[in-house]
């Protein structure tokens, strides 16, 4: 019996015949245009475009045969809505199947029962093991975005998201998993309640932004290999970033050894293309993982006809426990000065406020005022990072862009705000990046639009990230060479924003252009957010130019409530 890390170039007396159902398999495993493409399922409130009725189907197809699947497409052609139409599908069929199924079901379990001995029946109440439906995992910066996307495609799925300090553990989780069509969490809480996420067993478990596992080593890493489930899927635009072991990490997670252990995938893979390249292995690995890795550019022809010249998109992420403390003291210090001011000291004392909460959402260093421009000992990366999940987001959001070859603008109102964000995106990408602001010559402002709009640009190696601050770049530019903008921190007038966005979406552009805007969890952010998205219409007009002195208009009691922190949404 061969193992797993035996020779495949053995020469073995072995023909394999398949039957007809067989034939079929492998034919459509080879080729998803030969799969059955089914129309958006039950519940589902929105409309699939074509190819990602082809991936939500394709994932369905799978699972059907208990095979894992990386559904690789670009950002933004949608990976999210894809799952939640799989999510569905597998909902409705469970369904049907239970209602075609429940007589004899309940004839079986009546016979175990009645032939079971005592032992077996109490080993059977007893079992630790819980049956569980579906397993979403994903970084923290992705996690409200999750819920946003869930409630609005699919508001009849029922949906636990295990995170927070009040997460629910040990049998209040394992029945909590067995009621819910969803679990969500993160991929931090993957390992520290691997205890609570291993006592069930799923029927199907998806990791979002999947190269999360790219190290099998870690211990996060194993702790979700070890996961029980019936169907496994991996979702991310890069599956693999730097090296080919990447692939072998999210593979080994889908089909278990189907490229053999990671000693084997190296000599056989790994050491021989880096040393010499060779095409046919190449070719010979693109056919193994080819029938269970499905990936869509947005330059691909039937992919692109199906986009439109530019979609806007909300980027929902949650606060650190630092964020939060920061932001309840200062909507605290606030509410306290109100009552004893005058009405253009208190409207004084509230921009004011608006303006310290938007750091605080951006970064604590940005309103703790910590110099940016000192020695790498004093702010070390990674741990600079982790203190905003905001940053954090957009930090995954611009590398996998950039791995594309594409583009971006990144508008935010703070100069301190962009000089974070510029020593940050040029230190994890090693690449120039732009900051234009207030400060810039006009002679430098000329040169930094000259070299971001060149062609060099969209290589790694040129100037493919370009920071503006509002003020300083939101008119009067033209910046088509981006082909996605980002919205860091809002500003709370849709016209302000729909100028800066206009910077890439105008005569000129030939891509489809994506528009990103950041909202923080849990504070003014959402809120806001949520009142000019439930009157868009009335807000054009109150607002009109008067930038954000509209908030200052407000009763202190709709301050508060706007202001206060939901602590549900504070990491914990």
């Amino acid at each position: 019996e061969l193992g797993v890390d035996a020779q495949w170039d053995l020469e073995l007396p072995v023909e394999v015949e398949l039957n007809q159902a067989l034939s079929d398999l492998m034919t459509r495993l080879q080729d998803v245009k030969r799969l059955e493409v089914r129309p958006e399922p039950a519940g589902f409130h929105g409309q699939l475009r074509p190819y990602q009725r082809v991936g939500s189907s394709w994932l369905t197809f799978l699972r059907k045969f208990g095979l894992g699947a990386c559904l690789a497409d670009d950002m933004g052609l949608g990976k999210t809505v894809q799952f939640i139409a799989y999510l569905l599908e597998a909902r409705n069929q469970r369904q049907t199947w239970a209602e075609e199924t429940q007589q004899a079901a309940d004839a079986t379990l009546h016979e175990a029962q009645d032939n079971a001995t005592p032992q077996e029946t109490q080993a059977d109440a007893t079992a630790d093991v819980t049956q569980g439906r579906a397993l979403l995992i994903c970084p923290t910066s992705v996690i409200g975005n999750w819920e946003k996307e869930l409630a609005r495609f699919a508001p009849d799925l029922q949906v636990y998201t295990h995170y927070g300090s009040n997460r629910k553990k040990e049998e209040d989780f394992r029945q909590q998993a067995a009621v819910v069509d969803l679990v969500v969490t993160t991929y931090a809480l993957a390992h520290l309640d691997e205890a609570h996420l291993g006592s069930v067993v799923w029927e199907s478990i998806c990791l979002d932004e999947a190269q999360n596992i790219k190290n099998a080593y870690t211990k996060q890493a194993a702790a979700i290999r070890r996961l029980k489930s019936g169907h496994r899927i991996a979702m991310t635009g890069t599956p693999v970033e730097n090296r080919l072991t990447e692939l072998w990490s999210i593979f080994d997670f889908l089909n278990p050894g189907y490229l053999g252990s990671l000693n084997h995938f190296r000599s056989h893979f790994v050491n021989p293309l880096e040393r010499t390249g060779d095409v046919e292995l190449t070719r010979f690995l693109q056919r193994l993982v080819q029938p269970f890795l499905l990936r869509r550019e947005k330059r691909d022809p039937a992919v692109e006809l199906d986009l439109p010249e530019k979609s806007e998109s909300k980027v929902f992420v949650p606060l650190t426990a630092e964020q939060a403390a920061l932001y309840e003291a200062t909507v605290q210090k606030m509410m306290q000065d109100l009552d004893r001011l005058s009405v253009m000291e208190r409207r004084g004392t509230i921009l004011t406020t608006l303006m310290k909460l938007k750091q605080i959402c951006n970064h604590p260093a940005v309103f703790l005022k910590e110099e940016m421009g000192g020695s790498a000992a004093a702010h070390p990366m990674r741990s600079l990072i982790s203190r905003s999940e905001k940053l954090e987001r957009l930090l995954e959001m611009v590398t996998e862009l950039r791995s594309e070859g594409d583009r971006c603008l990144i508008f935010t109102q703070f100069v301190q705000t962009g000089r974070l964000l510029q020593r940050v995106l040029a230190h994890e990408l090693g690449e120039e990046v732009l900051f234009l602001h207030g400060g810039v010559s006009q002679s430098q402002r000329e040169e930094f639009i000259a070299s971001f709009q060149a062609e060099a640009g969209a290589s790694r190696d040129g100037p493919g990230v370009f920071i503006l601050s509002l003020k300083a770049g939101g008119v009067g530019l033209n910046l088509t060479a981006a082909n996605h903008v980002f919205h860091f921190d809002r500003w709370w007038n849709p016209a302000v924003e729909n100028q800066a966005t206009d910077r890439a979406y105008r005569i000129g552009q030939q891509r489809h252009v994506q528009v990103f805007k950041f909202v923080t969890l849990g504070t003014l952010e959402e809120r806001i957010d949520e009142m000019l998205e439930t009157k868009q219409s009335l807000s054009n007009q109150v607002m009109g130019s008067s930038g954000e002195n509209w908030i200052t208009e407000m009763s202190t009691d709709d301050l508060r409530t706007v202001f206060a922190l939901r602590r549900e949404w504070v990491e914990g």
